[in-house]
Protein backbone atom coordinates (compact mmCIF):
# COMPACT_ATOMS: atom_id res chain seq x y z
CA UNK A 1 0.00 0.00 0.00
CA UNK A 2 1.40 3.64 -1.22
CA UNK A 3 1.69 6.08 1.63
CA UNK A 4 0.54 9.68 0.60
CA UNK A 5 4.19 11.14 1.17
CA UNK A 6 5.16 7.79 -1.36
CA UNK A 7 2.62 8.90 -3.92
CA UNK A 8 3.33 11.40 -7.32
CA UNK A 9 2.15 14.92 -6.12
CA UNK A 10 -0.96 16.22 -8.55
CA UNK A 11 0.96 19.58 -9.53
CA UNK A 12 3.61 18.19 -10.24
CA UNK A 13 1.93 15.55 -12.76
CA UNK A 14 -0.64 18.47 -13.94
CA UNK A 15 2.79 20.93 -14.82
CA UNK A 16 4.39 18.04 -16.48
CA UNK A 17 1.65 16.76 -18.61
CA UNK A 18 0.94 19.84 -18.83
CA UNK A 19 3.65 21.25 -20.35
CA UNK A 20 3.79 17.74 -22.45
CA UNK A 21 0.21 18.13 -24.09
CA UNK A 22 0.76 21.51 -24.60
CA UNK A 23 3.24 21.03 -27.24
CA UNK A 24 1.77 17.70 -28.53
CA UNK A 25 -1.65 19.21 -29.52
CA UNK A 26 0.26 22.52 -30.23
CA UNK A 27 2.70 20.84 -32.88
CA UNK A 28 -0.36 18.86 -34.18
CA UNK A 29 -3.04 21.26 -34.54
CA UNK A 30 -0.96 23.59 -36.85
CA UNK A 31 -0.53 20.79 -39.59
CA UNK A 32 -3.21 22.63 -41.62
CA UNK A 33 -0.98 25.15 -42.56
CA UNK A 34 1.32 23.41 -44.66
CA UNK A 35 -0.74 21.47 -46.90
CA UNK A 36 -0.94 24.13 -49.37
CA UNK A 37 2.75 25.04 -49.31
CA UNK A 38 4.18 21.32 -48.55
CA UNK A 39 0.89 20.49 -51.79
CA UNK A 40 2.85 23.33 -54.02
CA UNK A 41 6.47 22.31 -53.67
CA UNK A 42 5.90 18.71 -54.70
CA UNK A 43 3.33 19.27 -56.85
CA UNK A 44 0.69 17.01 -55.19
CA UNK A 45 -3.09 17.22 -54.86
CA UNK A 46 -4.27 18.20 -51.53
CA UNK A 47 -5.46 14.62 -51.24
CA UNK A 48 -2.35 13.51 -51.17
CA UNK A 49 -1.26 15.63 -48.05
CA UNK A 50 -5.01 15.30 -46.65
CA UNK A 51 -4.40 11.14 -46.17
CA UNK A 52 -0.94 11.69 -44.59
CA UNK A 53 -2.99 13.58 -42.26
CA UNK A 54 -5.33 11.38 -42.24
CA UNK A 55 -3.16 8.46 -41.38
CA UNK A 56 -1.57 10.54 -38.71
CA UNK A 57 -4.95 10.66 -37.07
CA UNK A 58 -5.93 7.00 -37.46
CA UNK A 59 -3.13 5.74 -35.64
CA UNK A 60 -2.81 7.80 -33.04
CA UNK A 61 -5.51 6.08 -32.75
CA UNK A 62 -4.78 2.42 -33.18
CA UNK A 63 -1.69 2.78 -31.39
CA UNK A 64 -3.72 4.76 -28.46
CA UNK A 65 -4.82 1.17 -26.33
CA UNK A 66 -1.27 -0.04 -26.52
CA UNK A 67 0.54 3.11 -25.49
CA UNK A 68 -2.18 3.47 -22.70
CA UNK A 69 -1.38 -0.16 -22.01
CA UNK A 70 2.02 0.71 -21.40
CA UNK A 71 1.56 3.48 -19.62
CA UNK A 72 -0.49 1.60 -17.19
CA UNK A 73 1.78 -1.00 -16.66
CA UNK A 74 5.44 0.15 -17.36
CA UNK A 75 4.32 4.09 -16.59
CA UNK A 76 3.77 7.26 -18.10
CA UNK A 77 7.09 8.44 -18.15
CA UNK A 78 8.65 5.87 -20.34
CA UNK A 79 5.72 6.01 -22.68
CA UNK A 80 6.17 9.69 -23.13
CA UNK A 81 10.00 9.38 -23.72
CA UNK A 82 9.08 6.95 -26.51
CA UNK A 83 6.61 9.03 -27.87
CA UNK A 84 8.67 12.41 -28.00
CA UNK A 85 11.77 10.40 -29.71
CA UNK A 86 8.69 9.22 -32.20
CA UNK A 87 7.85 12.84 -32.57
CA UNK A 88 11.36 14.05 -33.32
CA UNK A 89 11.35 11.49 -36.38
CA UNK A 90 8.04 12.17 -38.20
CA UNK A 91 9.25 15.70 -38.28
CA UNK A 92 12.15 15.23 -39.98
CA UNK A 93 10.62 12.57 -41.90
CA UNK A 94 8.10 15.37 -43.20
CA UNK A 95 10.59 17.97 -43.61
CA UNK A 96 12.76 15.40 -45.99
CA UNK A 97 10.63 12.97 -47.44
CA UNK A 98 8.88 14.20 -51.06
CA UNK A 99 7.92 10.74 -52.29
CA UNK A 100 4.22 10.87 -51.71
CA UNK A 101 3.46 6.90 -50.38
CA UNK A 102 6.75 7.17 -48.59
CA UNK A 103 6.11 10.84 -46.35
CA UNK A 104 2.29 9.60 -46.64
CA UNK A 105 3.00 6.06 -44.65
CA UNK A 106 6.04 7.23 -42.49
CA UNK A 107 4.66 10.46 -41.06
CA UNK A 108 1.26 8.53 -40.91
CA UNK A 109 2.85 5.57 -38.42
CA UNK A 110 5.85 8.02 -37.01
CA UNK A 111 3.55 10.84 -35.73
CA UNK A 112 0.31 8.99 -34.82
CA UNK A 113 2.93 6.54 -32.61
CA UNK A 114 4.01 9.65 -31.31
CA UNK A 115 0.77 11.21 -30.39
CA UNK A 116 -0.74 8.16 -28.75
CA UNK A 117 2.38 8.39 -26.44
CA UNK A 118 2.33 11.86 -25.64
CA UNK A 119 -1.59 13.10 -25.86
CA UNK A 120 -4.68 12.63 -23.43
CA UNK A 121 -4.61 8.69 -23.48
CA UNK A 122 -1.50 7.79 -22.52
CA UNK A 123 -1.21 10.74 -19.70
CA UNK A 124 -4.61 10.34 -18.60
CA UNK A 125 -4.08 7.18 -16.13
CA UNK A 126 -1.93 8.91 -13.96
CA UNK A 127 -3.63 12.20 -13.84
CA UNK A 128 -6.90 9.64 -12.41
CA UNK A 129 -4.82 7.49 -10.57
CA UNK A 130 -3.10 10.68 -8.81
CA UNK A 131 -6.32 13.13 -8.37
CA UNK A 132 -8.81 12.26 -5.70
CA UNK A 133 -12.16 11.31 -6.78
CA UNK A 134 -13.43 14.50 -5.84
CA UNK A 135 -10.55 16.53 -7.60
CA UNK A 136 -10.55 14.15 -10.62
CA UNK A 137 -13.11 15.77 -13.42
CA UNK A 138 -11.39 18.95 -12.35
CA UNK A 139 -7.89 17.44 -13.03
CA UNK A 140 -8.68 16.22 -16.36
CA UNK A 141 -10.29 19.75 -17.64
CA UNK A 142 -6.74 21.08 -16.12
CA UNK A 143 -4.79 18.81 -18.48
CA UNK A 144 -7.37 19.81 -21.43
CA UNK A 145 -7.03 23.22 -20.76
CA UNK A 146 -3.13 22.65 -21.13
CA UNK A 147 -3.34 21.35 -24.55
CA UNK A 148 -5.40 24.03 -25.37
CA UNK A 149 -2.86 26.53 -24.28
CA UNK A 150 -0.32 24.65 -27.13
CA UNK A 151 -3.36 25.46 -29.54
CA UNK A 152 -3.38 29.34 -29.10
CA UNK A 153 0.07 29.44 -28.41
CA UNK A 154 1.73 27.77 -31.00
CA UNK A 155 -0.54 28.61 -33.68
CA UNK A 156 1.57 32.51 -34.74
CA UNK A 157 4.41 30.32 -33.73
CA UNK A 158 4.51 27.75 -36.69
CA UNK A 159 3.07 30.18 -39.25
CA UNK A 160 5.47 33.03 -38.10
CA UNK A 161 8.52 30.07 -38.73
CA UNK A 162 6.72 29.06 -42.13
CA UNK A 163 6.96 32.03 -43.73
CA UNK A 164 10.06 33.38 -42.25
CA UNK A 165 12.49 30.09 -42.35
CA UNK A 166 10.55 28.16 -45.23
CA UNK A 167 8.03 25.10 -44.33
CA UNK A 168 10.78 22.22 -44.30
CA UNK A 169 13.16 24.44 -41.98
CA UNK A 170 9.96 25.22 -39.61
CA UNK A 171 9.66 21.28 -39.04
CA UNK A 172 13.39 21.32 -37.87
CA UNK A 173 12.84 23.98 -35.36
CA UNK A 174 9.81 22.54 -33.99
CA UNK A 175 11.58 18.63 -33.84
CA UNK A 176 14.44 20.46 -31.34
CA UNK A 177 11.37 22.23 -29.08
CA UNK A 178 9.94 18.68 -29.10
CA UNK A 179 13.25 17.51 -27.94
CA UNK A 180 14.01 20.12 -25.17
CA UNK A 181 10.65 20.11 -23.40
CA UNK A 182 8.85 17.00 -23.59
CA UNK A 183 12.21 14.57 -22.51
CA UNK A 184 12.71 16.65 -19.57
CA UNK A 185 8.68 16.97 -18.47
CA UNK A 186 8.92 12.89 -18.69
CA UNK A 187 10.86 12.08 -15.26
CA UNK A 188 7.48 14.52 -14.05
CA UNK A 189 5.44 11.29 -14.87
CA UNK A 190 7.45 8.77 -13.25
CA UNK A 191 4.90 7.09 -11.09
CA UNK A 192 5.03 4.56 -8.30
CA UNK A 193 3.54 0.87 -8.78
CA UNK A 194 -0.13 1.74 -7.81
CA UNK A 195 -2.45 -0.80 -6.00
CA UNK A 196 -5.38 -2.45 -7.99
CA UNK A 197 -8.92 -0.61 -8.30
CA UNK A 198 -11.03 -1.40 -4.85
CA UNK A 199 -9.20 -4.78 -4.14
CA UNK A 200 -10.08 -6.28 -7.27
CA UNK A 201 -7.29 -7.43 -9.23
CA UNK A 202 -8.39 -7.44 -12.15
CA UNK A 203 -6.47 -8.21 -15.58
CA UNK A 204 -6.02 -6.21 -18.70
CA UNK A 205 -8.07 -8.89 -20.81
CA UNK A 206 -11.07 -8.83 -18.72
CA UNK A 207 -11.15 -5.51 -18.28
CA UNK A 208 -11.16 -4.79 -21.96
CA UNK A 209 -14.20 -7.77 -22.40
CA UNK A 210 -15.80 -5.95 -19.10
CA UNK A 211 -15.72 -2.55 -20.83
CA UNK A 212 -16.93 -3.67 -24.39
CA UNK A 213 -20.02 -5.82 -23.25
CA UNK A 214 -21.15 -2.91 -20.91
CA UNK A 215 -23.28 -0.90 -23.06
CA UNK A 216 -22.65 3.23 -22.11
CA UNK A 217 -19.28 2.30 -23.32
CA UNK A 218 -20.02 1.67 -26.60
CA UNK A 219 -22.06 4.84 -26.89
CA UNK A 220 -18.99 7.01 -26.10
CA UNK A 221 -17.33 5.04 -28.78
CA UNK A 222 -20.17 5.83 -30.66
CA UNK A 223 -19.80 9.65 -29.90
CA UNK A 224 -16.52 10.17 -29.81
CA UNK A 225 -16.10 9.21 -33.46
CA UNK A 226 -17.88 12.55 -34.35
CA UNK A 227 -15.76 14.88 -31.91
CA UNK A 228 -13.02 13.53 -34.10
CA UNK A 229 -14.49 13.70 -37.39
CA UNK A 230 -15.34 17.18 -36.89
CA UNK A 231 -12.69 18.78 -34.90
CA UNK A 232 -9.77 17.59 -37.58
CA UNK A 233 -12.04 18.30 -40.71
CA UNK A 234 -12.09 22.00 -39.32
CA UNK A 235 -8.50 21.87 -37.85
CA UNK A 236 -6.87 20.95 -41.23
CA UNK A 237 -8.98 22.35 -43.87
CA UNK A 238 -10.04 25.88 -42.31
CA UNK A 239 -7.15 27.49 -43.83
CA UNK A 240 -7.53 26.06 -47.30
CA UNK A 241 -11.41 26.70 -46.78
CA UNK A 242 -11.41 30.70 -46.07
CA UNK A 243 -8.88 30.79 -48.98
CA UNK A 244 -11.07 29.45 -51.31
CA UNK A 245 -13.94 31.40 -50.13
CA UNK A 246 -11.98 35.15 -50.86
CA UNK A 247 -10.21 35.28 -47.80
CA UNK A 248 -6.78 35.91 -48.57
CA UNK A 249 -4.63 36.91 -45.79
CA UNK A 250 -3.26 34.13 -43.71
CA UNK A 251 -3.37 35.70 -40.71
CA UNK A 252 -7.52 35.69 -40.60
CA UNK A 253 -6.79 31.72 -40.54
CA UNK A 254 -4.10 31.51 -38.04
CA UNK A 255 -6.27 34.12 -35.81
CA UNK A 256 -9.15 31.81 -36.02
CA UNK A 257 -7.05 28.61 -35.24
CA UNK A 258 -5.33 30.45 -32.32
CA UNK A 259 -9.06 31.79 -30.71
CA UNK A 260 -10.03 28.10 -31.02
CA UNK A 261 -6.88 27.26 -28.62
CA UNK A 262 -7.41 30.35 -26.43
CA UNK A 263 -11.52 29.63 -25.94
CA UNK A 264 -10.80 25.99 -25.49
CA UNK A 265 -8.74 26.68 -22.72
CA UNK A 266 -11.81 28.07 -20.98
CA UNK A 267 -14.23 25.53 -22.73
CA UNK A 268 -12.10 22.26 -21.16
CA UNK A 269 -11.33 23.81 -17.65
CA UNK A 270 -15.27 24.88 -16.83
CA UNK A 271 -16.12 21.27 -18.88
CA UNK A 272 -14.34 19.43 -16.37
CA UNK A 273 -15.22 21.74 -13.61
CA UNK A 274 -19.46 21.07 -14.38
CA UNK A 275 -18.62 17.70 -14.94
CA UNK A 276 -17.97 17.68 -10.95
CA UNK A 277 -21.50 17.86 -9.89
CA UNK A 278 -23.84 17.52 -12.92
CA UNK A 279 -24.73 14.66 -14.90
CA UNK A 280 -21.77 14.45 -17.41
CA UNK A 281 -23.92 12.63 -20.11
CA UNK A 282 -25.99 15.40 -20.17
CA UNK A 283 -22.87 18.04 -20.83
CA UNK A 284 -21.69 15.83 -23.32
CA UNK A 285 -25.00 15.77 -25.42
CA UNK A 286 -25.38 19.66 -25.18
CA UNK A 287 -21.46 20.18 -26.62
CA UNK A 288 -22.27 17.59 -29.72
CA UNK A 289 -25.14 19.67 -30.16
CA UNK A 290 -24.01 22.71 -29.75
CA UNK A 291 -21.35 22.05 -32.20
CA UNK A 292 -24.10 21.59 -34.60
CA UNK A 293 -25.92 24.54 -34.63
CA UNK A 294 -22.57 26.77 -34.22
CA UNK A 295 -21.36 25.34 -37.85
CA UNK A 296 -24.90 25.80 -39.55
CA UNK A 297 -24.72 29.39 -38.52
CA UNK A 298 -21.05 29.93 -39.45
CA UNK A 299 -22.32 27.84 -42.72
CA UNK A 300 -25.58 30.34 -43.37
CA UNK A 301 -24.44 33.90 -42.42
CA UNK A 302 -22.43 35.84 -44.83
CA UNK A 303 -18.49 35.13 -44.88
CA UNK A 304 -16.21 37.91 -43.14
CA UNK A 305 -13.16 38.03 -41.27
CA UNK A 306 -15.60 39.07 -38.00
CA UNK A 307 -18.05 35.73 -38.88
CA UNK A 308 -14.88 33.67 -39.06
CA UNK A 309 -13.47 35.07 -35.46
CA UNK A 310 -17.00 34.50 -34.05
CA UNK A 311 -17.47 30.96 -35.15
CA UNK A 312 -13.77 30.27 -33.93
CA UNK A 313 -14.33 31.43 -30.76
CA UNK A 314 -17.56 29.33 -30.15
CA UNK A 315 -16.13 26.28 -31.32
CA UNK A 316 -13.47 27.00 -29.17
CA UNK A 317 -15.49 26.34 -26.38
CA UNK A 318 -16.60 23.35 -27.65
CA UNK A 319 -13.28 22.24 -29.04
CA UNK A 320 -11.67 19.60 -26.37
CA UNK A 321 -14.55 20.49 -23.69
CA UNK A 322 -15.63 16.22 -24.68
CA UNK A 323 -12.40 15.14 -23.14
CA UNK A 324 -12.58 15.54 -19.57
CA UNK A 325 -16.31 14.47 -19.44
CA UNK A 326 -15.23 11.19 -21.36
CA UNK A 327 -12.54 10.19 -19.31
CA UNK A 328 -14.32 11.34 -16.40
CA UNK A 329 -16.99 9.47 -17.64
CA UNK A 330 -14.87 5.87 -17.82
CA UNK A 331 -12.92 6.50 -14.84
CA UNK A 332 -16.39 6.83 -12.82
CA UNK A 333 -17.48 3.53 -15.02
CA UNK A 334 -14.34 0.99 -14.77
CA UNK A 335 -12.13 3.07 -11.81
CA UNK A 336 -8.55 4.07 -12.87
CA UNK A 337 -6.56 1.18 -12.75
CA UNK A 338 -6.50 0.60 -16.35
CA UNK A 339 -7.85 4.11 -17.46
CA UNK A 340 -5.45 4.93 -19.99
CA UNK A 341 -5.88 1.55 -22.01
CA UNK A 342 -9.89 2.60 -22.14
CA UNK A 343 -9.35 5.52 -22.73
CA UNK A 344 -6.90 4.73 -26.04
CA UNK A 345 -9.61 2.48 -27.17
CA UNK A 346 -12.76 5.15 -26.54
CA UNK A 347 -9.91 7.64 -28.83
CA UNK A 348 -9.41 4.80 -31.58
CA UNK A 349 -12.85 5.63 -32.18
CA UNK A 350 -12.42 9.30 -31.95
CA UNK A 351 -9.36 9.30 -34.49
CA UNK A 352 -11.04 6.40 -37.02
CA UNK A 353 -13.51 9.65 -36.93
CA UNK A 354 -10.42 12.28 -37.45
CA UNK A 355 -9.37 9.88 -40.30
CA UNK A 356 -12.25 9.80 -42.34
CA UNK A 357 -13.14 13.54 -41.96
CA UNK A 358 -9.48 14.89 -42.71
CA UNK A 359 -9.51 12.58 -45.84
CA UNK A 360 -13.02 12.97 -46.91
CA UNK A 361 -12.34 16.74 -46.84
CA UNK A 362 -9.65 16.17 -49.26
CA UNK A 363 -11.52 13.84 -51.37
CA UNK A 364 -14.75 15.65 -51.60
CA UNK A 365 -12.72 19.05 -52.55
CA UNK A 366 -10.76 17.14 -55.25
CA UNK A 367 -13.90 15.57 -56.67
CA UNK A 368 -16.81 18.89 -55.86
CA UNK A 369 -14.40 21.35 -55.92
CA UNK A 370 -15.72 22.69 -52.73
CA UNK A 371 -16.50 21.67 -48.94
CA UNK A 372 -20.70 21.81 -48.67
CA UNK A 373 -20.97 18.41 -48.74
CA UNK A 374 -18.44 17.16 -45.98
CA UNK A 375 -19.67 20.20 -43.68
CA UNK A 376 -23.62 19.12 -44.44
CA UNK A 377 -21.89 15.92 -42.66
CA UNK A 378 -20.74 17.50 -39.72
CA UNK A 379 -23.59 19.15 -38.92
CA UNK A 380 -25.82 15.80 -38.99
CA UNK A 381 -23.12 13.66 -36.85
CA UNK A 382 -23.27 16.47 -34.26
CA UNK A 383 -27.09 15.69 -33.91
CA UNK A 384 -26.58 12.26 -34.26
CA UNK A 385 -23.62 12.51 -31.15
CA UNK A 386 -25.84 14.32 -29.15
CA UNK A 387 -28.66 11.82 -29.39
CA UNK A 388 -25.99 8.46 -28.55
CA UNK A 389 -25.11 10.51 -25.26
CA UNK A 390 -27.90 10.98 -23.79
CA UNK A 391 -28.80 7.15 -22.13
CA UNK A 392 -24.99 6.77 -20.91
CA UNK A 393 -25.60 5.29 -17.60
CA UNK A 394 -22.55 6.83 -15.48
CA UNK A 395 -23.22 4.68 -12.77
CA UNK A 396 -19.83 2.35 -11.61
CA UNK A 397 -19.86 -1.01 -12.28
CA UNK A 398 -20.48 -3.11 -9.12
CA UNK A 399 -18.01 -6.35 -9.61
CA UNK A 400 -19.45 -9.57 -8.16
CA UNK A 401 -16.04 -11.47 -7.71
CA UNK A 402 -13.38 -10.51 -6.53
CA UNK A 403 -9.76 -12.68 -7.83
CA UNK A 404 -7.18 -13.60 -5.27
CA UNK A 405 -3.86 -12.77 -6.52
Amino acid sequence: MLTATRAPQLKTVLIASGLVLTLAMGVRHGFGFWLQPISQAHGWTRETYSLAMALQNLLWGAFGPFAGMAADRFGTARVVIVGALFYVGGLLWMAMVNQPTLFVIGSGVLIGAALACTAFGAVSGIIGRVAPDEKRSWAFGISSAASSIGQFLMMPVEQRLISSTGWDTAFFILAALVAIVMLPMAFGLRELPHDKAAGHHQSMKEAIREAFSHRPFLLLVAGYFVCGFQLVFIGVHMPSYLKDKGIMDPGVAVMALALIGLFNIFGSYYAGKLGGFLPKRYLLSSIYLTRAVVIALFLLAPLTQWSVYIFACAMGLLWLSTVPLTNGVIAGIFGVRYLSMLSGFVFFSHQVGSFIGVWLGGYLFTRDGNYNTVWGITIALGVFAALVNLPINEKAIVRQHVATA
